[in-house]
C-alpha cells in the first residue's frame, strides 16, 4: 500500500517511512505523485489542521494521504505556540529564529513545562478517515543543545534522559517522541482497518 505524505518536510517523510514500512506501507512525497499544493491551516486544533491537509492531498492525488499536524505547547505561554508552532513570530523567521523568540518570551518564567503534540490523520478516497494523537512531555531548556532533529528540538528537554530531542539518536527520538507515539497508535489503527478491507 502507498500513502502520500501531505507535507514537503523530507525529515517527516523519513520518520513516517521508518515506522510504517513495518506494515509494508510506503509513504511517498507529494512530488512523487505530481501534487504541489499548499493547504491553508485554518483549524484551531491539531486534529482540524491534520484533517485539512490529508483531505486536500487525497483529493488532489486520488490516493490515500497522510498528514501530521504537530506543535509545541508551553505551559508558561498558555499553550502557545501550539497550532502556530511553524508560523510562530511570523513568516520571516526560520527554526533558530523561532527558538530564540520562544526563549525570549519565556525569560523569567517560573515554570518550564511543555509538551509536544502530534496528530496523524489518513484520508482514503472512499471517505474513510483514521486519526491518532501522541504527546511527549518535557521542559524547555535555557539554551539550545544538540545538532539533530528540527524545529524546537534543541530546546525540548527530556528530564528522564537528561537530553534535548536534538541530542537523541533518531531511534531514541522515535521511541518516545509525540510523532513516534502518534505513529504507533496510528499503525495499530491502520492494521485493524486493513483487516476489514
Amino acid at each position: 500500500m502507498e500513502l502520500v505524505l501531505a507535507s514537503k518536510n523530507p525529515k517527516k517523510l523519513v520518520e513516517l517511512n521508518a515506522i510504517l514500512s513495518q506494515l509494508g506501507i510506503r509513504v511517498c512525497s507529494e512530488a512523487d505523485v505530481g501534487v504541489d499544493i499548499d493547504v491553508e491551516e485554518t483549524g484551531t486544533t491539531f486534529e482540524e489542521n491534520s484533517l485539512l491537509k490529508a483531505d486536500a492531498v487525497m483529493k488532489a492525488s486520488g490516493l490515500p494521504a497522510i498528514a501530521d499536524d504537530s506543535g509545541l505547547c508551553v505551559d508558561a505561554l498558555q499553550g502557545a505556540p501550539g497550532v502556530y508552532s511553524a508560523r510562530y513570530g511570523g513568516e520571516g523567521l526560520d527554526d533558530p529564529g523561532r527558538t530564540r523568540l520562544l526563549l525570549e518570551n519565556m525569560r523569567g518564567a517560573d515554570t518550564r513545562g511543555a509538551k509536544f503534540v502530534s496528530v496523524i490523520t489518513c484520508c482514503f478516497p472512499n471517505g474513510d478517515v483514521i486519526s491518532a494523537r501522541g504527546e511527549c512531555h518535557g521542559t524547555i531548556s535555557f539554551a539550545p543543545m544538540g545538532e539533530g532533529g528540527f524545529g524546537y528540538d534543541p530546546v525540548f528537554f527530556i528530564p528522564e534522559l537528561k537530553k534535548t530531542f536534538a541530542q537523541l539518536s533518531p531511534e531514541e527520538k522515535n521511541a518516545i517522541s509525540h510523532r513516534g507515539r502518534a505513529l504507533q497508535a496510528f499503525k495499530e489503527k491502520l492494521e485493524e482497518y486493513l483487516k476489514t478491507k
